[in-house]
């Protein structure tokens, strides 16, 4: 294995962001050998830092080449890694804040978002953080989501499955079975040939258009983000012509979860904020159910 990239040497290198919360910014060479890599590092901020982990940001891990399994496994906050070429199954398991970056070089003779750039069951129970990939996803992904705001360039099929939270924006196509068990989180999916309906599994979710101000304004902001992290040329093109790119998104929507959000607009109209909003949309929720569990 790569020396560059053995515990100790990794270690070493994040002691002083660790000990005395300084920054620290490195690129250092990848193998398809190198497995779960950040997860010890995130492992001695969280025994040093705790739940809350550093600042955003303290320690950035830039790599060059190709890595196993599990990239970015169990990452908390105040870790971001990228890496520039690809990477295999797993990425983002239980990610608990920052960012994931991954892109191909800008060497590269193939288009990005024509390939692979990671493998299958991404991001699986990760449940706070950004990730950008200016690339293809393999299948399941975001499988178990539960806070990650994330864009991917295509995925393969059982996208968002189970997934209860934080937001999927799939600027190509994604494969069927799209959203099956999905209870929370939103998805928009670009749906430049008009079939995405065809793919959804519809026992929990719905799909709707993407038409408010505010809402077209988030989605703006992740494809910004995802071009100013990856230098994607399609997340470009498309700003480009933002105006005709937004009536081809589609809102995927928890049927149950949509209902709870407009249990907790109710609420914050009648006064109420933060957690008291919440627990008042469960209850109008309760309610709710009971009434129609009692017809």
């Amino acid at each position: 294995i790569d020396r560059s990239l053995d515990v100790t040497t990794l270690l070493d290198l994040c002691e002083p962001a660790i000990q005395r919360g300084e920054k620290i910014v490195a690129e250092m060479p990848i193998r398809n050998v190198n497995r779960v890599t950040g997860t010890i590092v995130s492992y001695e901020v969280t025994k040093k830092h705790g739940a809350k982990g550093l600042p955003d940001d303290t320690i950035r891990l830039h790599f060059k080449g190709s890595t196993d399994q599990s990239f970015g496994t169990f990452v908390t906050r105040g870790i971001t890694l990228s890496i520039k070429s690809d990477t295999n199954n797993y990425i983002g398991k239980n990610l608990s804040n920052d960012k994931l970056i991954i892109y191909p070089s800008t060497s590269a003779n193939f288009k990005a978002a024509e390939n692979m750039i990671i493998g299958n069951v991404a991001l699986y129970g990760a449940t706070a953080g950004e990730v950008y990939l200016c690339g293809l996803a393999g299948e399941r992904f975001g499988v178990r989501n539960s806070g990650v705001d994330t864009v991917v360039e295509g995925i393969g099929d059982n996208g968002c499955e189970y997934m209860t939270g934080g937001r999927v924006v799939v600027l190509g196509r994604a494969g069927r079975n799209f959203g099956a068990g999905m209870s929370g989180g939103i998805a928009y999916v670009l749906d430049e040939t008009g079939d995405f309906a065809q793919r959804v599994n519809p026992q929990m979710v719905g799909i709707e258009k993407l038409e408010t101000a505010a809402e077209i304004a988030e989605v703006r902001q992740l494809v910004q983000n995802h071009l100013n992290y990856t230098k994607s040329k399609r997340a470009k093109e498309l700003l480009d012509q933002w105006d005709l790119t937004v009536p081809k998104f589609v809102k995927i929507l928890p049927k149950d979860y949509k209902r709870m959000l407009a249990c907790i607009d109710r609420a914050q109209t009648q006064g109420l904020t933060g957690d008291e909003a919440v627990m008042a949309a469960f209850e109008e929720n309760a309610r709710d159910l009971s009434r129609v569990g009692g017809n």
